[in-house]
């Protein structure tokens, strides 16, 4: 496994990072495996793990709170989410100063640290980042219950706006070959100082037709969520088929090292709830696209209407 800074913030972090979120933290797969995937994780050197509150209608977080009991935690970079969380029946938001700190005091039992390394706002609007605000996150650091702090949003123009705020150090945009228009985006972030996490790295699988895989429960619910959501995404997808034909790299290998190739790019971020993923997706560390597969890359790209 190879590593990068994260941006100014002094941390290290492997640069294939562990999503624990969405299937993997539903009280419906089995946490031994869940756990598993954790330990596998952290036995081949990732040293960055993201969840979030509401995540997994709320099961996430202390789920991987109960993975890493007992663990070395040193060099670790736990990162959560605050400003979203699960009521039992929905996500609701709630980008308050006060829902935040709750948030956080939270999250540090869940997880059973004495600080969060990493706390990211999740999704917020530019008018939700009020001067009250950000003079809370400034006080949970100042407290020593934050390290360094985050936005993860997908709008460009709230992590345009983030860039310009020295109250935050880290961003993290949905980055892969499905969105190369990102890589703008990201460079200005990182010469503003942020350390740049890439979400998505692998386009939620549609550019090998994942929504088409259903062998078990999870696969169902994967998809379904994708037709609701993605739409657009999975018939984009369909033009990267090609990544998924390679006898010397896997499409998710491929896909990886796409993400990768940009320096500005800290640790992409991506999940499974299957071992052998998991070990395909960390073996894309220190990969490099072979440069007849980048252009093809590049040529799919351009073709988008």
């Amino acid at each position: 496994m190879l590593y990068r800074p994260l941006g100014k913030t002094g941390l290290t972090v492997s640069e294939i990072g562990f999503g624990c979120a969405s299937w993997w933290g539903q009280r419906a797969f089995d946490e031994g495996q869940a756990i598993a995937l954790v330990h596998a994780a952290l036995d081949r050197g990732v040293t960055f793990f993201d969840t979030g509150a509401s995540y997994s209608s709320g099961e996430a977080e202390p789920r991987l709170g109960r993975a890493l009991r007992g663990r070395n935690l040193e060099g670790l970079v736990i990162a959560t989410k605050a400003g979203t969380a699960h009521n039992s029946r929905r996500v609701v938001r709630d980008m308050s100063p006060a829902a935040i700190k709750a948030s956080v005091l939270r999250s540090l039992a869940n997880l059973g640290l004495e600080r969060l390394p990493l706390l990211q706002l999740h999704g917020p609007a530019i008018l939700d980042l009020t001067d009250d605000l950000l003079a809370t996150l400034e006080g949970l650091k100042a407290r020593g219950l934050v390290e360094a702090l985050g936005v993860n949003s997908f709008d460009p123009a709230v992590i345009d706006h983030v860039a310009g705020l020295p109250q935050f150090d880290v961003v993290m945009v949905d980055y892969n070959v499905l969105r190369p228009e990102r890589g703008p985006l990201i460079a200005r972030a990182a010469a503003a100082g942020k350390g740049v996490l890439a979400g998505m790295p692998l386009a939620m699988g549609h550019t090998g037709g994942q929504v088409l895989k259903l062998r078990a429960a999870r696969d169902v619910w994967y998809a379904l969520r994708a037709l609701k959501n993605h739409r657009a995404e999975v018939l984009a997808g369909r033009r990267f088929g090609f990544l998924h034909r390679r006898a010397e790299i896997s499409g998710a290998q491929a896909a990886l090292a796409y993400v990768l190739a940009n320096p500005n790019v800290a640790c992409a971020v991506t999940g499974t709830t299957r071992m052998a993923h998991l070990l395909d997706n960390l073996d894309a560390s220190g990969r490099v696209l072979p440069p007849e597969l980048a252009a093809e890359i590049a040529r799919a790209q351009s073709a988008r209407t």
